[in-house]
């Protein structure tokens, strides 16, 4: 197929070149925007008497025979085709005629292709805030339905205090609940219309720059033609959103791999999430969990990549910038394939919650409310933390737990020790009376839950108005 762009050359691009610079193989994803785009531009150009009516209707009439083949699964896409653009409009100008060549009228590629991301980056920040509500729907379920089953927290990765599941489930919902804001934030700075500033310097006809944006539904216009062809911040918002939130279920599925292992023992995986050893019968590997971590860095590594593309460029468009789609769609294809299968990962997986409550035992995780206790007695914070660390010092060396230090031995550390210091240090006690906003408290962690809850409600509202 002859080159569009042709007129000024001699002879044909070399085929090293074309196979080099195609960008068809990932860019034809982009078909419906490229079709929806054209057909508000066709639509435009005769509304304002650039192109006839006849031959408006013309192109936007051959435009949506091939947007309804595709989206029928029958048109047979030109692999050969330089990119995604050029086979549109190649392939409506063979079916209609001299009126398929008017289509390009005060576009450019250039402002053409940044219309065609900025569209399908709108669709994908809806898709991946989809995902998110349905996992933030989980955590709220899990927070409600674990608020009462205590365990250890950790700092260090050693046992701190006692928490309670539920708790830990919300501490999630909060991070991937920043991730539908960051999403949110990526969608509002994609949906700003580029259409109509050319090559670099706009156009000489008298485009309806606001007639487009309203047929595509884009909430503003680019202000500035040389940005509005050479701004890519939209998809490094995306992909900063992505990499924090592939770093969020890292951080989960990790707790998770943990969780799973025999030393703690807390959680069993699904087998429908887990696989086996080729040559260890015992095995029950957490490969859901553990690929997802892997995949973090990739996502990373796409928003390097794009960051690394950006950062030497002069204004305006430059070829470099055909690299901004493989990574987006790289990280965009890694969300929809790990969030569902983290939430349904999670949604199937046992926690044992004796085992937990066990665990939470274990470490003087109450040693911080004995201290408490005797600042409640009048005692300096300084000189509680002190002796309730001399107290721990005395159980690991008789391997006792301070529970079972008699009211005797408490005593002699510090007077100030009654009867009703074991009530004060019981787990259900230490979880319980942290009741604050945000604390682990089964009435605190209620509340996170009905907040969240309205949260949720709110946002799902406005992504579906």
């Amino acid at each position: 197929m002859a080159k569009l762009w042709a007129g000024r050359f001699e002879k044909p691009t070399n085929a090293l070149l074309d196979d080099f610079q195609s960008s068809i193989p990932f860019d034809q994803r982009m078909l419906e925007c490229d079709i929806t785009g054209s057909i508000a531009h066709a639509t435009m150009l005769a509304e304002q008497g650039v192109l006839t009516q006849a031959d408006g209707e013309r192109i936007v009439a051959g435009l949506m025979e091939i947007l309804r083949e595709y989206q029928a699964g029958t048109l047979v896409v030109d692999m050969g085709a330089e990119d995604v653009h050029m086979f549109v409009e190649a392939l409506l100008t063979e079916r209609i005629g001299e009126a398929g060549k008017r289509l390009h009228t005060g576009r450019s590629r250039n402002d053409q292709v940044a219309l065609d991301v900025r569209m399908y980056a709108r669709g994908a920040c809806i898709h991946v805030q989809e995902l998110l509500q349905k996992l933030l729907s989980l955590l709220l379920e899990l927070g409600e339905k674990y608020a009462t089953t205590i365990m250890a927290g950790y700092t260090h990765l050693q046992k701190a205090q006692p928490i309670t599941l539920g708790f830990h489930m919300m501490a999630y919902f909060q991070m991937f609940k920043r991730d539908v804001v960051r999403f949110e934030h990526a969608y509002e700075e994609a949906d700003v219309m580029p259409l109509g500033s050319g090559a670099l310097a706009g156009t000489t006809y008298p485009l309806n720059r606001e007639r487009v944006a309203e047929l595509l539904h884009f909430s503003a216009v680019t202000d500035n033609a040389l940005d509005g062809v050479s701004d890519r911040d939209f998809l490094l918002s995306f992909l900063s959103a992505a990499s924090v939130c592939m770093m969020h279920l890292s951080r989960f599925c990790e707790e998770l791999i943990l969780w799973s292992t025999t030393e703690f023992g807390t959680a069993v995986m699904d087998d429908g999430f887990s696989t086996g050893s080729s040559i260890m019968p015992q095995k029950k590997n957490p490969d859901a969990c553990e690929l997802t971590r892997g995949k973090t860095g990739r996502v990373y590594g796409d928003l390097m990549a794009l960051l690394t593309v950006m950062k030497g460029l002069p204004l305006a468009y430059n070829k470099d910038m055909q690299e901004d789609k493989e990574a987006f769609f790289d990280a965009y294809d890694t969300l929809c394939k790990c969030l569902p299968t983290f939430t349904e990962m999670l949604r199937t997986t046992e926690f044992r919650t004796e085992k937990l409550y066990e665990s939470a035992g274990l470490g003087f995780t109450n040693a911080t409310d004995l201290a408490d206790y005797l600042v409640g007695k009048g005692v300096p914070f300084r000189d509680a933390h002190h002796v309730s660390g001399s107290l721990v010092g005395k159980c690991v060396h008789e391997n006792r737990a301070l529970c079972d230090l008699s009211l005797e031995e408490l005593r002699a550390a510090h007077p100030a020790f009654e009867e009703d210091i074991y009530e004060a240090i019981s787990l259900e006690s230490c979880v319980n009376r942290r009741r604050l906003i945000g604390g682990p408290a089964p009435e605190a962690v209620l509340a996170s839950v009905k907040r969240g809850n309205e949260w949720l409600a709110k946002h799902s509202g406005e992504q579906e108005a």
